[in-house]
């Protein structure tokens, strides 16, 4: 699964956060997180523990047209 690196981006700026504590939050390596900011896909299991972490949907970052 492909997310929206640019949305990642903009949560996690909203938010204050960096990579390193979406990582220990999420408990999803900070590589892994590195990885998908610069447009690698991941599998469900590590969206579904990004979007926890960011208290969001996985639509909401999942890649594809904009609402």
């Amino acid at each position: 699964m492909r997310l929206c690196r640019i949305r990642l981006v903009t949560e996690l700026a909203k938010r204050n956060m960096t990579s390193q504590t979406l990582a220990q939050i999420s408990g999803v390596s900070k590589a892994t997180i590195s990885s998908i900011k610069n447009g690698r896909s991941c599998s469900l299991y590590t969206a579904v523990k990004i979007t926890n972490a960011l208290n969001i949907t996985i639509d909401d970052l999942k890649e594809g047209e904009l609402l």
